[in-house]
């Protein structure tokens, strides 16, 4: 017979690992925020089975096969499409998106913007590189304008997309940024990111070598916030404004309410749900 008074066993990190070995480039940031990530649920001791990671395309969008969570890999830029829908459907359920730069900025970029005015109660990470690095270096929406390469000589002379200051004034309620290269402190945030009511969106700097190999100096540049989090929109925003893209930690933490759909009551029966389909 069970003891159902033992104690129940402690889950580390490891439990949310499945047996799928990651296919990034050596060097790629992607695989500490994978670490993060599964060190972020052990912190909350979430049962796997109660997580789901959705996501899109691109190499961080493989994360969901990576873990023993359920998972969703789903078409390009409409991983917040699918998270939302899921959390709605089953609140009951922690429910992380996981992307890049590409996916969730330039395809996705409709998408993320209405799920930060949404504000379900899901956690948005987002590994930026500021390159598409699945296929093969071309400059993402956050690229710098003048970064020269072979697809675009000289750079692309656009300028770049700032998803800290979109996510705030969308409507994000958590907004914050974290780097690879730390994954303690990014397995906090992601950690603090999910336990928050209301959309989470966390920014992980994650530097592609392969592409951009001048992102191994990111680890010289990255600092902490100088001033604490704050619950004033108006005072996040002039920070993030003003910020040089390499301030890590919770940035804003709002209060406002994170939406939730009215409850229609259960359809038990075949006959009930055919009925909802009779002309």
């Amino acid at each position: 017979m069970n003891d159902v008074s033992a104690p129940l066993a402690v889950l580390t990190a490891a439990n949310y690992k499945s047996g799928t070995k990651p296919v990034w480039c050596p060097g790629c940031g992607d695989f500490t925020v994978l670490g993060a990530i599964t060190k972020a649920l052990a912190s909350l001791q979430l049962p796997p089975h109660e997580v789901a990671v959705v996501s899109g395309i691109g190499c961080s969008s493989r994360i969901p096969a990576y873990t023993t969570c359920y998972g969703f890999h789903g078409v390009h830029g409409r991983a917040l499409a699918a998270g939302t829908g899921l959390k709605v459907a089953r609140p009951d359920l922690t429910v992380l998106v996981t992307g890049g730069d590409g996916d969730g900025y330039s395809i996705g970029g409709n998408h993320f913007m209405h799920a930060c005015r949404r504000n379900v109660d899901l956690t948005y990470i987002v590994m930026d590189n500021h390159v598409y690095g699945m296929t093969k270096g071309q400059a993402s929406p956050t690229t710098e304008p003048d970064w020269d390469n072979k697809l675009s000589p000289g750079g692309t002379g656009i300028r770049s997309f700032h998803p800290l200051v979109i996510a705030l004034a969308a409507g994000a309620s958590f907004v914050a940024r974290a780097f690879s290269g730390d994954p303690n402190s990014t397995a906090e945030i992601i950690a603090k990111g999910i336990r928050h009511p209301g959309f989470a969106f966390i920014e992980i700097l994650s530097p592609c070598v392969t592409f951009r190999p001048e992102q191994r100096d990111w680890k010289n540049h990255v600092h902490a916030a100088a001033v604490d989090t704050t619950d004033d929109a108006a005072r996040a925003a002039r920070r993030i404004m003003t910020d040089d893209g390499f301030n890590i930690g919770v940035l804003y933490a709002g209060q406002r309410k994170a939406y939730a759909a009215p409850r229609s009551p259960a359809i038990r029966t075949v006959g009930e749900l055919a009925a909802e389909f009779e002309l």
